[in-house]
C-alpha cells in the first residue's frame, strides 16, 4: 500500500461501521468519499482495459466509458500463430538445465552457431529438487531457455543430447501461441530450414 503524506487529511472521516454500496466490505475508519473515487476511477480504467485488450468483446459497451482507441490497431499488434502471418512458421521456447554458467554458455553458442535457434537466454540460479537414482536429490542448475521453430525440435534434442554432460539431460517445449509478428519473423530467418 502507497501512503501519500497527509493528502487527504482534510477529508472527514466516516463512521467505523459504514458499508460501502459496491460490496459488503465494512469500512473501519477510512475515508469513504475517496474509496468511492477511487472505485469509480478504476472502473472507467478497467472498462479502457478491457476494450484495449478485447476482453469484454461480447459485453455491452458504455460510449461514456469508451476510450478513444478502443477502433484503433495496436501499435506493433501480437498474434496467434494459429493465424500467423506468411512471414512467420510456428515457433517454439524449450527449456534445458544445465549443472553451471560455462556449460550453459558453451550449450546456448553452439545451439546458436548451427542455427538451431535464434536466441538462448541463460538464467542463472536454479535450485533443483529431483528424483534420481532411487532417492530425492537437491542440485543448483541455470536454464537455458532456446526461442526456436518447431521444426527443429527433433535436431535440436539430437544436438544437446550430443553435447550434454547429463546423463538424461531435459529438453522440454513449449508452444509460442502468438506473440510479436516481427520478433516471430526474425526466430524464422534467423535458423535453418530443418
Amino acid at each position: 500500500m502507497v501512503v501519500v503524506g497527509n493528502l487527504f487529511s482534510s477529508l472527514p472521516r466516516t463512521p467505523p461501521s459504514v458499508r460501502v454500496a459496491s460490496g459488503a466490505a465494512i469500512l473501519h475508519g477510512r475515508r469513504a468519499p475517496l474509496v468511492g473515487a477511487l472505485w469509480v476511477l478504476s472502473l472507467g480504467a478497467l472498462t479502457a482495459l478491457s476494450y484495449r485488450t478485447g476482453c469484454i468483446q461480447s459485453q455491452r459497451r458504455v460510449p461514456f466509458f469508451r476510450p478513444k482507441f478502443a477502433n484503433q490497431p495496436s501499435v506493433g499488434a501480437l498474434h496467434s500463430t494459429g493465424m500467423a502471418a506468411a512471414s512467420t512458421v510456428p515457433s517454439i521456447v524449450v527449456y534445458v538445465t544445465v549443472p553451471n554458467h560455462e556449460v550453459g554458455k558453451k550449450l546456448a553458442e553452439s545451439i546458436v552457431n548451427e542455427k538451431l535457434a535464434a536466441c538462448v537466454n541463460i538464467v542463472p540460479g536454479l535450485q533443483s529438487v529431483y528424483w534420481w537414482d532411487g532417492k530425492v536429490q537437491t542440485d543448483s542448475e541455470e536454464l537455458l531457455i532456446i526461442k526456436t521453430r518447431e521444426s527443429l525440435l527433433n535436431s535440436l534434442t539430437e544436438h544437446v543430447k550430443a553435447n550434454h554432460e547429463y546423463e538424461v539431460p531435459e529438453v522440454i517445449a513449449l508452444p509460442i501461441n502468438g506473440g510479436n509478428d516481427k520478433y516471430l519473423e526474425w526466430i524464422k530467418n534467423s535458423t535453418r530450414d530443418n
